[in-house]
């Protein structure tokens, strides 16, 4: 009798059926969103409407954040996999390309890219993750309410933020409710993120400390960059396509 590892059938499956490689990809941004809402406190339901509002697709009936979605310069791309969402996002960049977007959350190169080890980094999905669920709790502190928060984590003007604001409430109504964050909330980062977002922050991390050069959380600077732009520019699209149209009314 022949045994067949699971890891093996899992590969075979996934090359006998494309169906199963984009529902393994679409779970991704799902399994790296509950990992940052538990280390971050931020709730789930605003991690999954946050990822959702930004590369939110429609696959085999169910509507699914994609983790290999590049906006680049205002053009959705999306790419079965992470080496050619790389690839695409590398060969911009070797043109001169600076303001694209990445990942489950759409982090923004220009605004961002310093914060991270490479463009490379920037796909990994849990760091994606990790980053936008850190980001989005200094602004609750900020905002006071996660519906003000994801405005700002769109765009400091206010035009841009509440047509995203607008779409994030129609896709939160339809997930679980949110709860209370606990206490200190953005405040001490947890043991167990990776050390590029605990420095993008401000944090010491485990012998590599660095500079806090993330704009939006210098202090004496609370009306600086949202995750995207800055004041007075338009919001990056954040892949608001027709394919998420079955998510709202």
């Amino acid at each position: 009798m022949v045994r067949i590892s699971a890891m093996v059938l899992s590969a075979i499956l996934l090359v006998a059926h494309p169906a199963a490689a984009n529902f393994a990809n679409s779970e991704i941004c799902e399994q790296v969103t509950q990992i940052a809402s538990r280390q971050s406190g931020v709730p789930i339901a605003v991690m999954r409407a946050i990822s959702l509002t930004e590369t939110g697709r429609t696959l085999e009936g169910a509507f699914r954040a994609w983790p290999w979605a590049v906006n680049m310069e205002g053009d959705d791309a999306w790419f079965d996999t992470r080496d050619e969402a790389t690839a695409y996002a590398l060969a911009a960049f070797g043109r001169g390309a600076r303001s694209f977007d990445v990942g489950c959350f759409q982090i923004n190169y220009k605004w961002h890219g310093q914060n991270f080890g490479s463009i490379e980094q920037m796909f990994d999905p849990l760091v994606n993750a990790q980053y936008a669920a850190r980001l989005l709790a200094e602004l609750y502190a900020e905002k006071g309410n996660w519906s003000a928060a994801a405005g700002a984590y769109h765009s400091r003007t206010p035009e841009y933020a509440d047509r995203y604001t607008a779409r994030f409430e129609r896709i939160l109504a339809n997930l679980t409710s949110t709860t209370p964050p606990p206490p200190g909330l953005g405040i001490s980062a947890p043991l167990d993120i990776p050390d590029i977002v605990l420095a993008a922050y401000g944090a010491q991390a485990p012998d590599a400390p660095r500079v806090n050069r993330f704009p939006l959380l210098q202090p004496g600077n609370p009306g600086g960059l949202g995750s995207l732009v800055p004041r007075g520019a338009a919001g990056h699209g954040g892949l608001l396509t027709a394919a998420a149209a079955p998510m709202v009314d």
